[in-house]
């Protein structure tokens, strides 16, 4: 009796929580898609094109490769909502990939995807049967009728608005077995991790592909979609971040919804054995942080959402004894680069003893 209501306190908590953080998060409008930060564009010259056509047109990637050249180790970083066109976030806004390579781990980084999640989805995205527009830019990796080089085309043209996202499947089928064919690279026991959107969705890959990911990290990741709130809150980040219809992804409470969220398949992660990362800071900010009050402002609310998800997916994992997850919430830190440029560097080792 005393243990069904610490259970019902618990749940009670936690939707108290995420109910908070929703009414934080979503009067921020566009904001709420983040991450937070100005991207530098920092092209990085040790990395090169990996060009793949696939439903949604040729896709464009960044492949480091690891320090002492073997194939056989291979991370995929995804990104977050605001996904580009021209380089990954992880490229622009931090050094991950050079720590990786020296670690003696090849790096794949798809480029675009915004508001994607890395998921198939059931229709392209409109509204009423009419295009919302781009909201991004109109060049590069994931346009269609763009060229293998890049070359400009409509703002309209996106992959998602004029043809349907399928970037699970480009990742785990086409993607996959270029590498493979092209570069020699390891098909199997590969890692995956992500930010924000890419976090969920690194869960998702590894729960269903268990041959090829070995290893997930979830990084400020949303990984209970499902509780209270969180579908309109996804609603609003997906129009700030480039005019996307949730509903062109996945019907609401559909079998599809519920395959992209962690804290309903976590049996699968269990089963698979895959050893999980996941992070979430706590929103306060720490020292470095405190240099741009709109990051502040935007940060803050957007990671105390993901701390409270991740929070609720790790009860999910201890109620099913998944021993193979580790979990680490910062004291300090905001919805931005710095604080997953960090967490990466501390996640290397593991990911490094779980991979190839």
């Amino acid at each position: 009796m005393r243990g069904g209501r610490l259970r019902a306190r618990g749940a009670g908590w936690l939707k108290r929580s995420v109910l908070l953080s929703l009414a934080v998060v979503l009067p921020i409008g566009a904001a709420v898609a983040g991450p937070t930060g100005t991207a530098s564009a920092a092209f990085d010259p040790t990395g090169f094109d990996f060009w793949v056509d696939s439903e949604m047109g040729p896709i464009k990637s960044r492949i480091f490769r690891a320090a002492d050249g073997n194939t056989n180790r291979v991370v995929y970083a995804l990104d977050g909502m605001r996904a580009g066109d021209d380089l990954s976030g992880w490229e622009k806004d931090t050094n991950v990939a050079r720590a990786l390579m020296d670690a003696n781990i090849n790096v794949v980084m798809p480029v675009g995807g915004q508001s994607s999640f890395y998921a198939d989805w059931n229709a392209p995205s409109s509204y009423f049967g009419l295009d919302a527009g781009s909201g991004g830019s109109s060049t590069g990796s994931a346009a269609t009728g763009s060229s293998m080089t890049g070359s400009s085309v409509a703002p309209t043209q996106v992959a998602g608005k004029k043809n349907t996202y399928k970037w699970e499947t480009f990742l785990t089928s086409h993607l996959r077995n270029a590498l493979s064919a092209r570069l020699g690279f390891n098909p199997n026991n590969n890692g995956v991790f992500g930010l924000s959107m890419g976090g969920s969705a690194a869960l998702t890959l590894a729960a269903y592909h268990p041959d090829q990911f070995s290893f997930a990290g979830s990084f400020s990741g949303y990984l209970n979609i499902s509780a209270p709130g969180m579908r309109e809150a996804m609603r609003v980040a997906m129009i700030s971040a480039g005019a996307f219809n949730i509903d062109a992804m996945a019907p609401p409470w559909g079998q599809q919804w519920f395959h992209m969220d962690p804290f309903v398949f976590a049996p699968r992660l269990v089963a698979n054995g895959t050893r999980i990362w996941v992070s979430a800071a706590s929103g306060i900010p720490g020292a470095g942080d405190v240099s741009n009050p709109m990051e502040i402002v935007q940060g803050v609310p957007l990671e105390l959402l993901a701390m409270v998800n991740s929070r609720a997916f790790q009860v999910r994992m201890a109620t099913l004894g998944g021993g193979n997850a580790y979990f680490d919430f910062p004291i300090t830190g905001v919805h931005n680069w710095r604080n997953w440029e960090t967490e990466v560097n501390r996640m290397i080792p593991d990911l490094s003893a779980n991979i190839g």
